[in-house]
């Protein structure tokens, strides 16, 4: 969930850092610090709250040198302050370090250390990992043998970034289950979490894997196993480019991401067809019909978003394909002893490809015979490195917390899986095929109009429902789903109560929960349970509830029971969510613009989830 940032050469540390600091600053935002090795000591500024803070404290306070580490956190041991923002740093403040995940013998540890008379001033669990590393330091260990020798004692998820006064000219990185790379420059070389961080300055990069350290110089870079043995890795060059990660003249990156979505959208679906446009090709993906034909069940897999955008997937290939298809919340799959076996197909949804909870889903799923497919946005990401296939959903970089253009894409990757299998399978005629196809080639310039057309509508509607306290989101089938997403979207940045509901379960409970002036969203795109649902609508507005309906052009009856009603253009019925999820996302984020919310940094949250 944090963010680490590191840096190796001949310019001054303090600015590379605060710009990768900046750019990670979605990854966590309650604290933020460095450390920089000046002449015999290591200079550490550390504050609460966000990176511009300490752009401040160092402006009263500098500090210099050549080589120094970076982060910016996400709180999970001790509340955000002073004292437990990183970087953490032995007693005799040899050595510092910078810390992502979460060390689950932390208190064990902790013990230990006090009893050997090690002080500790944090509520941190990261403290231990500098005092250990020091420990075995002073037992004339040097120091890449004192950071292998503590991760053989720690358990649990680390991205870790090293310095010690004693080696001027280098600093230390080790991963397991939370990301980092080593950026490679000219005469200076990187660490960071994500390669935003260091776009600036280089495109290539070691990606370093589960268990392995790195010793990292201005010019020189070594990789190791966790036993110390020395390992080769091929560079990898990262393809986006800085503007990707600037806002372009838009006001958040939120809204900048969601008007990249017809690109997205476009970029996804022209690579993914065949040349005739008559079948799908999901990058050399070896799932042909002699390997679904073994498959009797598919399980899907993710949090948050991409759960919302793998029940679209469940969906759809329960009704086209006709196979069982599970879709489970991560961290409830890997706890729940799924029945599955060399007969399933597991599809886990990640947008960086790191998330932990998905990943250990994938490591069990994998563990009891089952085929994985990850579906990630992140290339050479654990789950992209891990999985038995990877499709890609292009969506470049997304730096909002809340998700747009990820999961547009993962939506129209759950549509081009689903149209593949019901291929292979015989589920699908040429005819139903090709009518789909042309509806998923309109889809860009649809989401387009959408955004040309809704956005004035839509701001007039946030000035009347922007003292609304309880929001629900009601509809049926697929548009029960997207309700889902609007739901959180509106939770994650307009801090609104929101719920969604299944239509047909509100006068079992849920309407309970109507008042006067309640506002309900009604999502009734699905024209087969377009009356149904209009029924439900009828049943919130006899209870004083005002409702803003979404709705599919041509289907003007609804004006008849909504307050108020935005269309989408007209598609084939498997295609609606993704169309109907866009005024979703530009009323969320009106929303929160008219209530003065940190639209791309909201409170407690954080964008890759890489800790349980």
């Amino acid at each position: 969930m944090c963010g680490i940032v590191g840096y190796v050469g001949k310019q001054n540390a303090v600015p590379v850092l605060i710009s990768g600091l900046q750019s990670l600053e979605y990854r966590g935002y309650d604290s933020a610090g460095v450390a920089v090795l000046e002449e015999n000591s290591i200079g550490i500024r550390k504050t609460k709250g966000k990176v511009d803070n300490l752009r401040n404290l160092l402006l009263n306070e500098p500090v210099s040198g050549n080589i120094g580490i970076g982060h910016t956190r996400w709180a999970t041991h001790g509340a955000p302050s002073d004292m437990n923002a990183h970087p953490h740093f032995s007693n005799d403040d040899s050595i510092a370090v910078v810390h992502n995940g979460i060390i689950e013998n932390y208190q064990e540890l902790k013990d230990e250390l006090e009893k050997k008379g090690y002080e500790f001033y944090s509520e941190t669990d990261t403290e231990t990992v500098a005092h250990l590393i020091h420990y075995f330091y002073k037992q004339g260990n040097d120091l890449l043998e004192a950071v292998r020798k503590t991760l053989e004692r720690i358990e649990g998820s680390y991205a870790l970034g090293v310095l010690c006064t004693d080696y001027p000219d280098q600093l230390i990185a080790a991963r397991k289950e939370s990301p980092l790379i080593v950026g490679l420059g000219k005469g200076e070389n990187f660490i960071a979490s994500d390669i935003p961080a260091i776009l600036n300055y280089t495109k290539d990069a070691y990606i370093l894997g589960d268990k392995e350290l790195a010793v990292i110089k201005s010019d020189d870079v070594k990789l190791y196993d966790i036993k110390g043995n020395e390992i080769e890795r091929e560079v990898y060059t990262y393809k986006w480019d800085v503007e990707a990660a600037q806002k372009n003249g838009y006001e958040h990156f939120m809204l900048k991401e969601i008007y990249e979505q017809p690109k997205v959208v476009k970029d996804n679906l022209s690579k993914r067809f065949s040349e005739d446009g008559k079948s799908i090709e999901l990058d050399g993906i070896k799932l042909g019909k002699k390997e679904l034909e073994n498959i009797n069940q598919i399980y899907i897999v993710a949090c948050g978003t991409a759960y919302y955008a793998g029940l679209i997937g469940k969906y759809l290939l329960e009704r086209i394909v006709r196979i069982p298809v599970n879709a489970d919340v991560a961290s409830e799959f890997r706890y729940k002893d799924p029945l599955i076996d060399e007969k399933t197909l597991v599809m886990v949804i990640s947008q960086s490809g790191e998330t932990a909870d998905t990943h250990s889903a994938l490591k069990l799923a994998k563990s009891k015979g089952a085929r994985v497919l990850g579906v990630v946005n992140a290339v050479g990401s654990s789950i992209a490195r891990d999985a038995d296939d990877v499709l890609y959903t292009l969506a470049g970089f997304e730096i909002a917390v809340a998700s747009t253009k990820a999961f547009s894409a993962q939506v129209v990757a759950m549509y081009l899986i689903t149209l593949h299998i019901a291929q292979e399978l015989g589920k699908i005629d040429e005819k139903e095929f090709a009518e789909i196809k042309k509806a998923m080639d309109n889809l860009p310039s649809q989401i387009n109009d959408i955004l040309n057309k809704a956005v004035l509508k839509i701001r007039g509607f946030v000035d009347k429902y922007i003292e609304s306290k309880n929001v629900f989101y009601i509809g049926r089938g697929l548009d029960y789903v997207v309700g889902m997403e609007g739901s959180l979207k509106l939770k994650e940045i307009a801090y609104l109560h929101s719920e969604p509901y299944a239509a047909g379960e509100l006068k079992h409970g849920p309407i309970a929960l109507i008042e006067e002036a309640t506002l309900v969203v009604g999502v009734v795109t699905q024209e087969a349970l377009f009356d149904k649902t209009k029924s439900n609508i009828k049943e919130v507005k006899a209870r004083g509830a005002k409702v803003l309906a979404i709705a599919m052009e041509g289907n003007s009856s609804i004006e008849d029971v909504a307050d108020d009603v935005i269309y989408i253009p007209r598609t084939h019925w498997m295609l609606t969510s993704l169309l109907a999820n866009i005024p979703q996302q530009l009323f969320a984020y009106y929303m929160a613009l008219g209530l003065g919310e940190d639209i791309d940094k909201p409170r407690n949250l954080a964008k890759s989830v890489t800790v349980e």
